[in-house]
């Protein structure tokens, strides 16, 4: 398993950063090897990227999101992914965006994509872009408000068996967003969906990787 933590100051207000990322289907603008990102359902998002050198179709779910602050998610298959970016204010026109992620390579490109750090200077060049883009704008393409719930936040109206479980690591327990509600937190060597998925933007629906 690698992990990767890195972030990036933008001169906008926190508002406009948060509502900015997302725009799931806005993310090939800005992330290198991302082809598309499709809104499937209200936490869902089909994506198709270039990983290492391989084409790779998969699809992510958002785990937990509340408007300023946080956005986490997990693939639902190979290649196992899963982060959460975090959004901090600094003051009324400046915002951290931190982004955490863990990630399972598979095969030897994608091994040894990660032993020279390759996704990593993705990652780090992706959030830079991501910077350059929302401060050229100065405002959002549109925004969702809408909130998920993370698995501490759901009572008892809540049936969890009504939602999807994603298949874990062979062997091992299913990969949980880092630094988020039942993914302890791993800082400083910390773990993030591609990147992850929210229902329709603009107007706000009736319901709510890579960066790699």
């Amino acid at each position: 398993m690698s992990t990767i933590e890195h972030s990036v100051d933008v001169e906008v207000p926190v508002r406009v950063a948060y509502n900015q990322w997302t725009q799931f289907e806005s993310f090939p603008e800005f992330m290198e090897g991302v082809e598309s990102v499709k809104q499937i359902g209200d936490t869902r998002t089909a994506w198709v990227a270039e990983i290492a050198g391989v084409r790779r179709e998969f699809e992510a779910e958002i785990t937990e999101q509340h408007p300023d602050e946080r956005v986490a998610w997990r693939s639902l298959d190979k290649p196992r992914h899963a982060g959460v970016v975090t959004f901090h204010r600094l003051d009324d026109s400046r915002t951290r965006v931190t982004l955490q992620m863990e990630y399972d390579p598979e095969g030897f490109l994608e091994t040894a994509g990660d032993w020279l750090q390759l996704v990593r200077l993705r990652v780090v060049n992706d959030l830079d872009r991501f910077k350059a883009f929302i401060e050229s704008r100065g405002s959002e393409t549109g925004g969702w408000r809408g909130d998920v719930p993370g698995p501490h936040q759901r009572g008892s109206t809540y049936d969890d068996s009504t939602q999807p479980t994603p298949p874990g690591p062979v062997g091992g327990d299913p990969l949980v967003p880092p630094g988020t509600v039942g993914g302890g937190d791993t800082r400083p060597g910390g773990t993030l969906p591609p990147p992850g998925p929210v229902p329709p933007r603009t107007p706000p629906p009736a319901g709510p990787d890579p960066v790699l």
